[in-house]
């Protein structure tokens, strides 16, 4: 497939990540201008190493919503026509509600939701002046099925899929798309240091009977940036091998 996507500026957060970093090639392969931004110095230095001068590279401490809107502001201002926006950060900080802390819970709503209002608010503008714009945000199959010590993040997740649908409403006839990729279990660090019984209990739950691809989700980012899902918004897509059918 075809995505046409030659010099359009995208806009990643948590590019350093495992499924940034997938996002970042798939875009980078479809010939885009991607903005990147991470929450760590080292990282962004070890980006710019790897992609070269073509891109933009931003710090923004995603848990610092203070700051956030000045940083989108410097963005905005020298980058007026960015057409896709992927909301990729995301943080965990597990603990059961009872045993839960107040930062625990205060940080994880700051980075995985909260940052999404400022971020977008800020892009909006010019995305309806140059009337077209897509929104992608990532969240997770848990913001529909709960998980036991994640209050917060799915929370979090949840908040990002109402939050998206009231604004794919506001924006509908502005020639901007807002959706949701919710990935299942994806093979990351954190299930490759899974032993063989806990991957079979979590297999057991997936028809496909294996983990995610990093690469499988970057693909479907891909169809949702291009014209091709034109008349597409307000969805949540669930790419998590049968593990939830809705």
């Amino acid at each position: 497939m075809e995505y046409n996507l030659d010099n359009k500026k995208v806009l990643i957060t948590g590019a350093s990540g495992g499924i940034g970093t997938s996002l970042c090639d798939k875009f980078i392969e479809n010939k885009c201008k991607i903005i990147f931004t991470s929450s760590n110095y080292e990282n962004l230095k070890n980006l710019e190493k790897k992609y070269g001068d073509d891109h933009s590279y931003y710090f923004m401490d995603m848990s610092n919503i203070d700051t956030i809107s000045t940083e989108m502001e410097k963005i905005t201002n020298e980058n007026k026509d960015i057409e896709i926006l992927i909301n990729n950060a995301g943080i965990t900080k597990d603990n059961l509600l009872l045993r839960m802390k107040k930062e625990q819970w205060e940080d994880v709503i700051n980075v995985n939701l909260n940052s999404n209002f400022y971020i977008i608010k800020s892009i909006l503008p010019n995305m309806i002046k140059n009337k077209k714009g897509k929104i992608i945000g990532i969240t997770s199959v848990v913001a529909i099925t709960g998980n036991p010590g994640q209050s917060n993040y799915t929370a979090s997740k949840s908040g990002m899929i109402s939050m998206y649908k009231s604004l794919a409403i506001e924006v509908a006839q502005r020639n901007i798309n807002i959706n949701l990729i919710a990935p299942g279990f994806i093979e990351s660090p954190m299930t490759d240091k899974l032993n063989e019984d806990q991957k079979n209990i979590i297999m057991n739950k997936i028809p496909m009977k294996r983990f995610g691809t990093t690469d499988e989700i970057a693909n479907f980012a891909l169809f949702l940036a291009s014209d091709h899902s034109s008349y597409v918004t307000g969805q949540t897509f669930h790419v998590n091998g049968g593990m939830l059918m809705i």
